[in-house]
């Protein structure tokens, strides 16, 4: 294991020690054991919806690259991207593992290499998908001290700082994402004609807000399946800032650094931090059984 890997495993496991720690981690399983199932139910229905919109627009933004990509394929690795950025350390190796196959299977056409239109196609989508979560997760934060009824210093200084390592995280992950293998005409022209002219953006951006409302409406079906019945107006502008937190690559699938931004952020507002701390586990699980048909591809591909 690389040692990069090693230490995203040792960051989570330290986080969840230090939150079992300083919380009562039996009230937390034990709310864990208790969840209702039909609020799980509903979740892992989100999961579905949300995985065949998340195909369908890498799909269309493919083909606005004049590259092949079927529904039942796209569907298909995009469990499996799911499946793997939930299992190994860093939360994006699912994506990369896209790209590298997506370009290794039209090798010898003009897909070939990891800089081609095939592995551009998957970098994309992912741009389209945290733009538009990104300026969810900042609105959030603008309207947060509204939605609570609360304009405390604190919760000004944790808004401003949440709003900081969002910004941050999104420029280092968009930095690491490799276009240095194209020529930056070609690239940007790409860029333009699979998000920016005014059909393609008013798709783009609708699927987008589509699939972001699936995240959002899974975090709070898994809010209510342990019984935090915090109203809706109140618990919506802290989910999107929670969520961006898994995409800082440093631990595995977000576990412990998501946990750890829902204690703070939760706490900041006047709501209990354990009720965030158990929201995240449970909606981490949720997302980790949704993710199990990727397991299933992966494995019907091995034997393949």
């Amino acid at each position: 294991m690389r040692r990069s890997s090693v230490w995203r495993v040792l960051v989570t496991v330290s986080l969840l020690l230090a939150l079992a720690w300083w919380f009562d981690l039996r009230g937390v399983a034990a709310r864990l054991v208790a969840m209702r199932l039909g609020w799980v139910a509903l979740a892992l229905g989100l999961s579905v919806m949300q995985v065949a919109a998340l195909a369908w627009r890498w799909r269309f933004t493919a083909h606005r690259l004049h590259v092949a990509l079927s529904f039942p394929e796209a569907w298909r690795e995009y469990y499996l991207s799911i499946f793997l950025n939930q299992v190994l350390p860093g939360g994006i190796m699912g994506d990369v593992s896209r790209a590298w196959r997506q370009a290794r299977a039209r090798a010898g056409t003009e897909s070939d290499g990891a800089g081609g239109p095939a592995a551009r196609a998957v970098i994309f989508e992912r741009l389209s998908a945290q733009a538009v979560m990104t300026t969810v997760a900042l609105v959030s934060l603008l309207v947060l001290p509204a939605a609570v009824g609360r304009t405390s210093g604190t919760l000004v200084f944790v808004s401003v700082a949440a709003a900081t390592v969002i910004v941050v995280t999104i420029l280092i992950w968009v930095r690491r994402q490799s276009f240095a293998e194209s020529p930056t005409g070609r690239v940007l022209a790409e860029l333009a004609r699979a998000h920016l002219s005014p059909s393609v953006f008013a798709v783009q951006l609708s699927s987008g807000l589509l699939i972001v409302g699936t995240y959002l409406a899974t975090y709070v079906a898994a809010a209510r399946a342990v019984g935090v019945e915090t109203p809706l107006l109140v618990i919506l502008p802290l989910v999107a800032p929670v969520l961006m937190t898994m995409l800082i690559p440093v631990t595995v699938a977000g576990w412990g650094l998501r946990e750890s931004a829902a204690a703070l952020l939760w706490g900041a507002v006047g709501l209990t931090a354990a009720d965030g701390v158990t929201v995240s586990v449970a909606y981490g699980l949720i997302v980790l059984v949704g993710s199990l048909p990727g397991a299933a591809v992966l494995a019907s591909g091995r034997r393949g």
